[in-house]
């Protein structure tokens, strides 16, 4: 039973975050004094005010959208980030996750499984979905069938995931026998899963490059993802099918590039590969024609948000981010915590970056389809793999400290899921929204990415 005290001092609470966020800018009362000049919105701190040409040219051809629309598209998924963080910490338990919706994703929804969040929830501009699973309920029954996975053959079921806007898991099947009897091994209710019937089987798509094209052992060719360091060591991030440690590469021209330092796949689909002197590794991702994105950082986008991907079998391509933590079952092995999309790809455009903005998102794993008449993509995220290998993406805003011991201290370098909590200049802040952080992003100074705890 919840005692009367505690549901109107919650509610009190979440009336008060109301009048933080609507502001976008805390309170002095709430935060000590940042440094002199006004504080910038979330859409210049992550770059979404000034996109690039050749990004808004491909939105506009894949999302048949204006420039105008465009524009306005970026801004407001960068703006609604930070809406959902600071809503995700004040629900808490009760938080059932967020999606973007709209032609420009004007509409913010925050699902909750307290009707009494409502108000808060529609005080800061956003749609309310009262639901009954929170996320980590949804994030639980997903587990069971990873686990589930590793007992039994998934061959006929490919494909599984928290779909957020329906508020329950999902799986993917060649017939409703086989999805079935998997949600049966996973000792979950059959009725609370959704089960789509399909023949579509994720592929992955390593033959050629894209964004730039590089070779393993003279062999097979891949494609570069987005730049990185380790220490003083430059680099580069792929997929982890492309190559095992150890293997050798060389570049697009056939010259002596360098070497993978780790490699992990099947379970994720990340790998790293460290490059010779001859090699200048750089902030940006190949788009459109000559044209280039610089990228900024690496703030995971929501669902709903448009995200675009670079190879050299395809070209530059958009669509929208459908889920996150995806389980696909590839004949080669399963991979977790995969991001869909409705991007299309088809096979030489493995390993190639996922930009959201100027935000780097992830590296191409699989997918479905092709670019003529459709198609599905599946994106190892950025932010796991810099984590798991400690490494500090390469970016135009500003160079990151390199990575050191955990410590409860903000630090550049390092990265931060959605909620965690840190100290910086005598003061607890907590996350919301997941990204690597940047010597330039100091919690003082961005309130797009943290706000006092």
């Amino acid at each position: 039973m919840v005692h009367r005290h505690a549901v109107t001092g919650r509610r009190a609470a979440l009336t008060a975050l109301g009048a933080l966020i609507a502001t976008g800018i805390p309170s002095a009362a709430a935060e000590p004094a940042p440094p002199a000049g006004p504080l910038p919105s979330a859409a210049q701190t992550l770059g979404a005010h000034r996109p690039s040409p050749a990004m808004l040219r491909a939105l506009e051809r894949d999302l048949g959208l204006t420039p105008a629309q465009a524009s306005r598209r970026l801004v407001s998924e960068a703006e609604a980030g930070t809406r959902a963080g600071l809503l995700r910490n004040a629900l808490g338990k009760r938080f059932a996750g967020a999606w973007l919706r709209g032609t420009t994703s004007q509409e913010l929804v925050v699902a909750t499984t307290d009707a009494a969040d409502v108000p808060a929830i529609k005080a800061q501009g956003a749609k309310a979905a009262v639901v009954k699973k929170t996320l980590r309920d949804l994030m639980a029954a997903k587990k069971k069938l990873n686990r589930a996975a590793a007992r039994v053959n998934t061959r006929d079921t490919p494909l599984w995931y928290v779909d957020v806007p329906a508020n329950r898991v999902a799986v993917e099947a060649r017939t409703k026998a086989a999805a079935a009897a998997f949600i049966k091994a996973a000792s979950l209710d059959g009725k609370s899963v959704g089960v789509r019937v399909t023949a579509n089987r994720p592929r992955l798509l390593a033959d050629i490059t894209g964004g730039d094209a590089y070779y393993i052992n003279d062999a097979a060719r891949c494609s570069i993802g987005f730049s990185v360091t380790k220490g003083e060591q430059q680099g580069f991030a792929s997929a982890g099918h492309c190559g095992k440690k150890g293997a050798r590469t060389t570049g697009f021209d056939k010259a002596e590039q360098g070497t993978f330092q780790a490699s992990t796949f099947p379970g994720k689909d990340m790998s790293w590969v460290a490059v010779n002197d001859q090699w200048n590794t750089t902030a940006n991702v190949k788009a459109g024609g000559d044209q280039k994105v610089q990228i900024t950082g690496s703030v995971q986008a929501l669902v709903g948000a448009a995200v675009c991907r670079s190879g050299s079998t395809t070209g530059w391509h958009c669509g929208t981010i459908e889920q996150h933590d995806t389980s696909v079952s590839y004949a080669e092995g399963r991979v977790d915590g995969l991001t869909r999309t409705t991007v299309c790809a088809e096979p030489g455009d493995s390993g190639g970056p996922y930009v959201a903005g100027v935000q780097a998102q992830g590296v191409t794993s699989g997918g479905t389809g092709d670019c003529k008449s459709g198609g599905t993509t599946f994106y190892q995220p950025i932010n796991p793999l810099l984590s798991d290998f400690g490494l500090t993406l390469k970016t135009a805003a500003a160079s990151a400290a390199p990575q050191g011991k955990p410590t409860q201290a903000w630090a550049a370098g390092r990265v931060y899921e959605a909620g965690a909590t840190v100290t910086h200049a005598g003061v607890r802040y907590r996350c919301l929204q997941t990204h690597q952080a940047q010597n330039a992003w100091a919690p003082t100074r961005t309130p797009a990415l943290w706000r006092r705890a």
